[in-house]
């Protein structure tokens, strides 16, 4: 499956070299406004594909995305000194204006997947300016959140989070909600689990691993500047999910007509993802106060859209 990648920076391009290693894509189209970037970065990736997978990486303009089955939206202009966050959105809804409608004109049939921040919000923008259905247009999500959730877990019961089902839900974000009630080790909760592994999940332990993931974005940026490496993984295995037709389970977000009350908010849900894109959304059966944050997350989401002409 051909693949475009618009936004040749850091996540564009580790998205790009993760799906060369999974041989999620049999080729790969990378886009910048910044045409030497893309340029270079394409370079680069194809220099490892004879160590991982026969996929063909290059730079090209949006005519070059014809045929692509899924184009990830990964650009995006970063906060100015004094700038608001809504000024921000508005700046980078231009943005999408740009580059959504020149997508589709080079392949209208292809799925949008959108990585560019705030997440959300930005997925929302995606959507009200292609007109595309909920399923074609959607956003990496909680899928990183979920994925430092599933390995913090694993390590506490000393098992491979492969073995760890579990999920974030709402914003991707700080209002995101750990479903704790609902998350499972080796058909046990993990709570039962972590009992017969001498490794109890106390209030404590709880608080160390929901504030860790959490709190993971800021430590890796007060450290490097931005993330990268995980959010690329979770692309690449989007994208593997698509183009297999896994239906596979993942945290992506979408427009959902009703989240605890809240109409038409755009957030994460586990959503079976398929080649139609997202085919379907589960429920999660929540307990009280994880439906009052849930409740809270979308309510915060759908402010931050207000006000926003797109």
């Amino acid at each position: 499956m051909k693949v475009g990648i618009v936004g040749a920076g850091n996540v564009g391009a580790t998205a790009a070299f993760a799906m060369v290693l999974t041989g999620a894509a049999s080729e790969i189209v990378l886009v910048d406004a910044n045409a030497a970037l893309a340029n270079a970065q394409a370079h680069d990736i194809l220099h490892a594909t004879p160590l991982g997978r026969p996929v063909r990486v290059r730079a090209g303009k949006y005519t070059d995305l014809t045929g692509a089955g899924v184009v990830v939206l990964s650009a995006g202009v970063g906060q100015r000194p004094g700038e608001t966050r809504l000024e921000l959105l508005g700046r980078n809804a231009k943005v999408f204006g740009e580059i959504i409608p020149a997508v589709l004109n080079a392949c209208p049939d292809a799925i949008l997947v959108v990585a560019s921040n705030p997440l959300d919000v930005m997925t929302e923008i995606a959507a009200r300016i292609s007109g595309l259905p909920a399923g074609r247009v959607f956003g990496s999500g909680t899928i990183l959140d979920t994925q430092r959730f599933r390995a913090l877990l694993g390590e506490h019961l000393g098992v491979s989070p492969t073995s760890v089902h579990a999920y974030v839900l709402g914003e991707h974000g700080d209002s995101e909600v750990l479903w704790w009630s609902g998350a499972t080790a080796g058909s046990l909760s993990v709570s039962e689990m972590a009992e017969q592994q001498g490794r109890p999940l106390d209030a404590s332990a709880r608080a160390m691993i929901d504030d860790a993931v959490r709190r993971a974005a800021y430590t890796i940026i007060d450290g490097k500047g931005a993330t990268w490496f995980g959010i690329g993984g979770g692309l690449a295995r989007i994208v593997q999910a698509i183009r297999s037709d896994e239906r596979v389970l993942l945290s992506v977000s979408a427009m959902t007509a009703d989240v605890e009350g809240v109409r038409d908010v755009t957030l994460s849900l586990p959503r079976v993802v398929g080649a139609g894109g997202v085919i379907s959304t589960l429920r999660p059966t929540l307990d009280a106060s994880e439906r009052a944050a849930l409740r809270r997350s979308a309510e915060i989401l759908k402010k931050a859209v207000d006000g926003l002409s797109v």
